[in-house]
């Protein structure tokens, strides 16, 4: 132990230095380019070769024992997220790190140099993958669809992209450390999943004054598309744990002018693949029906987003053992209880045991604006440790406890392809009404 802490310490101001440049320079999801270029520098000066994503930001680097083993895919993430009123947020994107990825990509780095360290790696067998993702928070729906329709990317989220690349098909167990403003480790359990939809309501412009009958009001067929979904709230069941918060992007543009086109934004987050697809379906038909009673048209984009993360206990309970053989008097909890928000290592829990833990070392309030990397020595450095003693126990003493682990996972999915389709599934566009001859509408959800 004693080992794993001075290896990384030594490495501390290699960490800070990533941790305050990704702060002074943050960047949204798939745009990450600068924290990209300085964690290839950095981890190229360290000697290590590199796999690189190329045509978007992030990469990968495989570290072989030398000794036949499982492979233990650990990640930290790049991007930032939109927060303008976040007090250090980029005055010109709005951009700011709110959720702490600067210290996940530092402690990353940390794991990475202290890996180099004389025995560090000792009685350890199979491979580490460190990997360096993109794009976690699901933000700039139409920036990335466009990244869709140009065939950079097939998936909206840098885990889930990064899979359909096959760039973990040969991993078998995964951890990303997330930071927390609190004063435990813990690993909640679950998380639900999420699809991105984007309806844009098309109506007829016209002057609001002299003959608004010519119009149709698109603004006011997304206004009453926005109590529809209000009106179905109560049909959602609670075990799914379905949440819907949309807004409003575009909303006219003129006001003599009835608007013709206005935009709604929305989540719809559930705890499996089936209530997010039933509960999107009752979104839908609130959103056509809405559009029907205007006389407008609509189109709907659905993407779909981060998969519903079932973590593992057995991991989970490891994690624990980790961070109290580095610091006995650290509170640990396995919570085991449901996350309402989203993560796209929830897209990595559908084809291998994985958990997500959290690490003291923030202050203020998630995707706030007053949350910072308060304690980097444990944002950054603790957070190191805790991962490589995570790394020991899984693949020390012939990976006993990692193959445990792996063997009795039942995964989701047999495999990407299979997880890919079923997810997938859940994307659709285009138009959803048509009107038809003698007053025939057609409603495709």
């Amino acid at each position: 132990m004693e080992r794993i802490k001075s290896a990384v310490d030594k490495h501390r101001e290699k960490m800070i230095k990533v941790l305050d440049f990704m702060w002074d320079n943050p960047e949204s999801g798939f745009r990450e380019w600068k924290a990209n270029s300085l964690m290839i520098e950095e981890f190229e000066k360290l000697g290590y070769d590199l796999v690189k994503a190329e045509n978007i930001p992030g990469f990968y680097t495989v570290i072989d024992t030398g000794k036949p083993g499982p492979t233990v895919l650990v990640m930290g993430e790049l991007d930032a997220l939109s927060c303008p009123s976040h007090f250090h947020a980029n005055p010109e994107t709005g951009m700011a790190h709110a959720c702490g990825h600067n210290a996940q990509s530092a402690s990353l780095l940390g794991v990475a140099a202290a890996l180099k360290e004389p025995g560090i790696l000792d009685g350890l067998c199979g491979k580490i993958k460190l990997c360096s993702v993109p794009a976690e928070e699901t933000g700039e729906l139409e920036f990335r669809a466009q990244l869709k329709k140009d065939g950079i990317i097939k998936e909206i989220s840098g885990k889930r992209e990064f899979i359909s690349r096959g760039y973990f098909d040969d991993c078998d167990i995964a951890f990303l450390v997330h930071t927390l403003p609190v004063d435990y480790y813990s690993v909640d359990g679950k998380a639900v999943g999420v699809v991105a939809k984007k309806a844009t309501y098309k109506g007829v412009a016209s002057h609001a004054g002299a003959n608004p009958h010519k119009g149709k009001n698109a603004l006011y067929a997304a206004t009453q598309g926005l109590a529809a979904i209000n009106s179905i709230r109560e049909t959602f069941q609670e075990k799914d744990y379905i949440r819907v918060h949309p807004i409003i992007t575009e909303g006219g543009g003129a006001v003599n002018t009835i608007p013709d086109r206005v935009t709604i934004e929305s989540y719809v987050r559930g705890l499996n693949h089936d209530a997010l697809k039933d509960a999107n379906d009752r979104v839908n038909r609130a959103l056509c029906g809405s559009a029907v009673s205007l006389g407008c048209e609509i189109e709907i984009e659905d993407m779909a987003g981060s998969s519903p993360l079932i973590e593992n206990e057995d991991f989970a309970n490891l994690a624990g053992e980790a961070i109290k053989m580095l610091k006995p008097d650290a509170k640990f909890y396995f919570f085991n209880k449901i996350d309402t928000g989203s993560t796209d290592m929830g897209d990595v829990s559908c084809l291998m045991p994985v958990i997500h833990p959290y690490i003291p070392g923030a202050s203020g309030r998630g995707h706030g604006k007053d949350y910072e990397i308060s304690d980097p020595d444990t944002a950054c450095c603790m957070s190191a440790k805790w991962q490589i003693m995570i790394i020991r126990l899984l693949l020390e003493n012939e990976a006993v406890r990692a193959m445990k682990i792996i063997d009795e996972f039942e995964p989701r999915f047999s495999n990407r392809v299979e997880y890919l389709a079923a997810h997938d599934s859940l994307s659709s566009s285009g138009d959803r009404v048509f009107y038809g001859e003698n007053g025939k509408i057609t409603i495709d959800i």
